[in-house]
């Protein structure tokens, strides 16, 4: 096996929090603040963000994708979400910072529960969105203290070897992959905006810019993003203020018939020349109240509202999808050799692991990168939803334990995510029947038909009605959007409690219920799924349902064949057989024999 290309093992937690925010509350009193807040974000309000926007992390030592701190003179908190129960305690100094649960108590409320009369709190405006300003600034004036913007954010004055920003490649996305070209794509961009009646639109998210203009960068790890910002009129050519100097000679050729380029230090000043007089489209998502304020500073007025781009870029055409199953078969093939691998290997271990599944997708062609770092998690570490295996917490896969791996790859034609979860030895009696029911709630969701216009949302009960008979459940959703060689997390689209966008034909989900026994083991069981019409002989409304895009099989020893239906049943044998007869003509005779044995008729 080779060395790991696209992640690292180093233990990506500082733990030293105490110092860190003690020098940053030296600061805070030096200009006048009482309090500061940090969110997990860069410019973008994006999930995955560049080393230098990591504040969150070095300041506190949470390494996780979503949380917020907030530092006050004589307490702090760090609010996270259920993904992160077991790990915000033990990444952060308890003694100093307090990890507070998202489902007991918001960011406002603990705000309001701990500010007090006179105080000033501060916030950075690149950080926070309007709408996230708007209810920071009610809780304040609820309590009588005052909410105040910084010039320059405190952190950053404390962190001595801050990284630089980012300066990757920028390289155009093909037409063939794309699907769609550039000016076609602005036609439908602008028929949104249109009928918003805004003369422009501010392009802040670093997805949307990459889909709208068919270019892919490399300024964020494991996610193909360009960071910068495009203006978009109604009329006129659009501009792009990318970040990065190095943009690639073909992308500029291809660019040039239909935009401008422009480094994104031109940006603030060419948002001052669009704005007098004009109501400019801001993401209400991604776009910094630093914008809103400088357009409204201009003499223009910043309209907040919905991307249109988001909207039609979760809608994958023909091209996106083919390109899509193409990547997903590829990825069966690593996947299968990997659990094949896996089911023979001795004194595993979950760093070994991680690099043995990366090499396997390393030699099927195309990788660019994985999606997001492997959560390889044998046992214990099993039940940490975010579990991020470092060579300090490295264990060993025992006999009688349960192994999560939890992966996705980056590859040219599509972005996979698969969470498989196996038997090391024979299980016990509980992990089957834990196992069985996860199983049955993804089954559910594979399975569903639903009226066009449904939402996340209206099924995603489905994922845990098999639970829930057990009186269980999981602290995630059930499914996240995915996008094509874009970001393994893409909205609006996604099936949780909180889904409220209606489901349409083209969009790509995940499917992944789960259940976590703290101290034991973890158990999730993820494919990605793409929403299509179904046609229902004798119904009466347009329907949709799911294609199951992803191609590996479930652990046999783990399923409780009497917890299954008949529907259950036939479901899971239809599905091996099809992963069987798909990947099998690209295995090798070995590898070939242990997949005819793994997706074997349920007894």
């Amino acid at each position: 096996m080779t060395r790991v290309r696209f992640q690292t093992f180093d233990d990506p937690s500082h733990r030293a929090g105490a110092a860190r925010i003690a020098a940053l509350r030296t600061i805070l009193a030096a200009e006048g603040l009482d309090g500061f807040v940090v969110p997990r974000a860069d410019e973008h309000q994006s999930e995955y963000v560049p080393p230098g926007a990591e504040r969150l992390a070095w300041l506190t030592g949470f390494t996780g994708s979503a949380g917020t701190a907030v530092i006050l003179t004589d307490t702090a908190a760090l609010v996270v979400d259920g993904r992160y129960t077991l790990q915000a305690p033990a990444q952060v100094d308890t003694a100093v910072i307090t990890p507070v649960q998202l489902a007991e108590t918001n960011v406002e409320a603990w705000i309001g529960a701990h500010l007090t009369r006179g105080q000033v709190l501060g916030y950075d405006p690149w950080l926070h969105t309007p709408d996230g300003v708007a209810r920071l600034a009610r809780v304040a004036e609820k309590v009588g203290a005052t909410l105040r913007a910084v010039a320059a954010n405190p952190v950053d004055a404390v962190w001595a070897d801050r990284p630089g920003a980012p300066a990757g490649p920028v390289v155009p996305h093909p037409l063939a992959l794309a699907g769609e070209a550039i000016p076609e794509k602005l036609v439908r961009i602008r028929a949104a905006l249109a009928k918003a009646a805004c003369a422009a639109l501010v392009i802040s998210d670093p997805h949307n810019l990459a889909w709208a203009f068919n270019l892919r960068g490399a300024d964020v790890a494991h996610t193909p993003l360009a960071l910068g910002y495009a203006i978009l009129p109604l009329e006129g050519r659009p501009t792009l203020f990318l970040a990065s100097p190095d943009i690639a000679p073909a992308l500029r050729a291809a660019l040039a018939p239909v935009a401008d380029l422009r480094p994104r230090s031109a940006f603030e000043t060419a948002l001052d020349g669009l704005a007098k007089g004009r109501t400019i489209r801001l993401d209400a998502a991604t776009a910094a109240i630093a914008l809103k304020v400088r357009i409204e500073a201009a003499g223009g007025v910043a309209e907040t509202g919905p991307d249109p781009i988001t909207a039609l870029k979760a809608v994958k055409n023909e091209a996106e999808i083919a390109g899509t199953r193409a990547a997903h078969l590829r990825d069966g093939v690593a996947v299968v050799r990997f659990l094949a691998w896996l089911d023979g290997a001795k004194g595993l271990t979950e760093i070994a692991a991680v690099e043995a599944l990366e090499d396997f997708r390393s030699e099927g062609g195309l990788l660019r990168d994985v999606s997001f770092p492997t959560i390889s998690g044998s046992g214990p570490n099993g039940a940490i939803v975010h579990y991020r295996v470092s060579r300090e917490t490295d264990r060993r896969v025992r006999p009688g334990e349960l192994f999560l791996i939890d992966s996705g790859a980056q590859y040219a034609d599509g972005t996979t995510d698969i969470t498989r979860t196996v038997a090391v030895g024979p299980p016990t009696d509980l992990m089957r029947d834990r196992f069985t029911r996860v199983l049955k709630g993804h089954i559910a969701i594979a399975r569903a038909v639903f009226p066009k216009g449904t939402t996340g949302a209206q099924i995603d009960g489905f994922a845990r009605a098999a639970l829930w008979d057990a009186g269980l459940d999981f602290d995630h959703g059930t499914g996240h959007g995915v996008g094509a060689f874009l970001s393994v997390h893409e909205g609006p689209q996604r099936i949780a409690k909180t889904g409220t966008v209606p489901l349409e034909a083209g969009m790509i989900l995940s499917n992944e219920p789960g259940y976590y026994r703290a101290g034991a083991y973890g158990i999730r069981l993820e494919n990605l799924v793409l929403v299509e019409p179904r046609a229902i002989p004798g119904g009466e409304r347009p329907m949709l349902g799911f294609e199951t895009l992803t191609l590996a099989p479930f652990d046999r020893r783990l399923v409780a064949v009497d917890l299954l239906g008949p529907a259950e049943h036939a479901w899971i044998d239809a599905y091996h057989a099809r992963v069987r007869d798909a990947l099998g003509p690209h295995l090798d005779a070995p590898t070939r024999a242990w997949l005819d044995a793994a997706t074997r008729p349920l007894a």
